[in-house]
């Protein structure tokens, strides 16, 4: 993994500290990114930015983390108007290049290029509005995939209860971490003696409900978000701190899953110890 970039102390991002109370940092959800600039998408920071959003694409591709055409990418071009430059749907993330992204506005409509803007387009414009994120990268990696279908099951049972999920204020799981260095790599948390809380929503191929589900959510998510079986949403104020974040909540669902396998493991070896020992 690459070097972890000094943290921006700005940034809100709530988590729970070494005496089990909600910490935030000082930042103000809401607020353009870049010092409140916009980015002009045919000048040279708008040209700077494809480039980047492309390469960072590239790099989320070759680690497994959207295989075949999966995943979406997006940055904010425009505050106002809202306006996102990103990956269109259908297409190897791995392979796009800056002619081939795409301008949505605020309602999701393609406003330039060719390509046909994703379904959860609605969700990246939620992340947008609720937390002031700058870009918003969503993946299907193997860990996060797995980690958040089986934290919905531990909590909600294997079925999809419409019931639970479409209630206020219902419908939401949360996959743990704590005491691990590399929380310190999420924005505003400076000790690794914390604990963050993954908000992780059920499914939903109606992406209106399920963008209206995760906003209660959003503005105390640790940068990120989970949908059950089907992966990772993160998000930062600029595209380079969303990617930090995105690299650290992959590592953490990867160590998070290899913990469970251990703990099984052990669990295993220590029965096949005592049947030995009852049946001498």
């Amino acid at each position: 993994m690459p070097p972890v970039p000094p943290l921006d102390t700005t940034t809100d991002s709530a988590f729970v500290g070494e005496q089990g109370r909600p910490d935030q940092a000082s930042g103000q959800a809401g607020e353009p990114t870049s010092g409140g600039q916009q980015v002009e998408p045919d000048g040279p920071t708008g040209r700077a930015l494809r480039i980047e959003l492309c390469a960072t694409m590239a790099a989320i591709h070759q680690r497994g983390w959207c295989d075949g055409t999966g995943g979406n990418f997006s940055c904010v071009l425009k505050r106002e108007p809202l306006r996102l430059l990103m990956a269109p749907s259908g297409v190897d993330k791995g392979t796009v290049n800056t002619q081939d992204l795409i301008e949505v506005d605020g309602d999701g409509v393609v406003q330039s290029g060719s390509g046909r803007a994703s379904a959860e387009t609605l969700l990246h414009l939620t992340i947008v509005r609720e937390t002031g994120a700058g870009a918003v990268l969503h993946t299907h990696s193997q860990a996060g995939t797995l980690l958040s279908q089986w934290s919905w099951e531990q909590q909600h049972g294997p079925t999809t209860d419409s019931r639970a999920i479409n209630a206020d204020g219902e419908g939401v799981a949360h996959l743990e971490m704590r005491n691990l260095e590399m929380l310190k790599g999420l924005a505003g948390i400076t000790t690794h003696r914390c604990v963050v809380r993954i908000p992780v929503l059920a499914n939903d191929q109606d992406l209106g409900r399920l963008s209206r589900r995760a906003a209660p959510h959003l503005g105390q998510a640790p940068k990120g978000v989970l949908i059950a079986g089907h992966g990772l949403y993160a998000w930062g104020q600029e595209l380079v701190e969303a990617r930090r974040h995105l690299e650290i909540l992959e590592f953490l669902l990867e160590q998070r899953w290899r913990q469970l396998l251990l703990e099984a493991l052990l669990s295993q070896d220590r029965g096949a110890v005592q049947a030995t020992r009852a049946e001498q």
